[in-house]
């Protein structure tokens, strides 16, 4: 929402938003979402895939859809003349980063100003490994943006790692729904509530949960999770599914699917902790975190890239080493064990919301980073 887009600086967005659902096309609809005096934004959404299981793969589709995207990024420039491109870098992978390399290096030359955003971290990383030739292309299309901007301090430095003008932290926020879900929680649960909410994949730890929850089980701890988020594949499914069989938590694991709007608030005031076993390459923040936390949920979850910077460690969770079932069993365990602690802790992270990551402070902050580069 723009108040007066008459008096303020054109940004055209480039960037995917739901569905599929995930935190960058989540990340974007929020930016799109916010409340301006300044700024106003032109989207080009950019939509090559549908569903998740789709993201990273090569379709006839998305060539097709890489041309129209091209052509209505040209068209959206000339019509209202946005001297600003917002782009949101992809993760360290050869299709998405060929995607890039043809977008940018066709559009960025028609603007004045580029931000780069990197909801995605790590693609510095993979410049090293790319062929001699592709790496002049490479830097034609993402060396010398005019503001970088990271979420987390503990993420990949890709700014500074492709000559960007100016580098800058500024976190995620998101709108505040816990007033309108609000529910009593009682101390006296008798079948606590695990939560993990994302893209159902292996590298967010999904078998890490599972093993967690054959754990638990066995020290003889009441509880059920719920999964919900889209399988990666079919084949994961499987995997996820015969996991379950195998380990007899068929009556404890449900898999949900993807929820929105008031279904997934109500998962979320429904829930005892929230678990993000997470080390997914690309991650950087982990919106979900916030999700969790704004709704009084202590949070177990790894010490991985942005993660740290949002989840304090013994005060609003637990953070753990990547890929250790036993160390998480163990946090979770304590958790399930103390209803006094998990009350303490989800406490400290809705005043750690309400401080750091709401949606007004980030929406002002943000303006505030476009307004430098104009």
């Amino acid at each position: 929402m723009n108040l007066d887009s008459s008096k303020s600086t054109g940004v055209l967005i480039l960037g995917q938003t739901p569905p599929p659902y995930h935190g960058q096309a989540v990340a974007i609809q929020m930016i799109l979402n916010g409340a301006y005096r300044q700024i106003h934004f032109h989207h080009v959404r950019m939509a090559f895939s549908r569903e998740i299981d789709e993201v990273g793969k090569i379709k006839v589709r998305k060539i097709w859809h890489l041309l129209v995207v091209i052509i209505k990024i040209f068209y959206t420039r000339l019509r209202h003349n946005t001297p600003i491109l917002y782009y949101p870098p992809a993760g360290p992978e050869f299709i998405p980063v060929y995607r890039d390399v043809v977008i940018l290096i066709l559009a960025r030359w028609l603007f004045k100003k580029t931000v780069f955003f990197f909801h995605a971290g790590g693609i510095s990383e993979l410049y090293r490994r790319l062929p001699g030739w592709f790496r002049f292309l490479f830097r034609r299309a993402y060396f010398g943006a005019d503001l970088a901007i990271r979420p987390s301090e503990l993420n990949p430095p890709d700014g500074e790692r492709l000559k960007a003008v100016r580098n800058i932290i500024l976190p995620h926020g998101l709108p505040d729904y816990y007033p309108q879900f609000q529910k009593s929680r009682s101390t006296e649960i008798d079948t606590p509530t695990l939560l993990f909410v994302g893209a159902l994949t292996e590298t967010k730890g999904i078998l890490i949960l599972l093993d967690t929850c054959r754990i638990l089980r066995d020290l003889g701890q009441k509880f059920k999770v719920k999964f919900v988020g889209h399988f990666e594949s079919e084949a994961f499914r499987n995997s996820a599914n015969l996991t379950v069989a195998r380990h007899g938590l068929g009556d404890r694991v449900e898999f949900a699917g993807v929820l929105t709007g008031e279904k997934k608030w109500l998962a979320y005031s429904q829930a005892d902790i929230f678990c993000f076993p997470s080390f997914y390459k690309n991650e950087t923040f982990g919106l979900v975190l916030l999700e969790a936390m704004q709704f009084e949920l202590p949070v177990v979850a790894t010490h991985w890239r942005g993660i740290p910077s949002v989840v304090e460690d013994g005060r609003s969770g637990f953070l753990v080493p990547i890929k250790d079932s036993c160390v998480f069993s163990e946090k979770v365990g304590i958790l399930l064990g103390n209803a006094e602690l998990r009350k303490r802790m989800g406490k400290r992270g809705r005043k750690i919301y309400l401080e750091r990551f709401t949606a007004e402070r980030f929406w002002k902050d943000l303006e505030t980073a476009f307004l430098s580069v104009v």
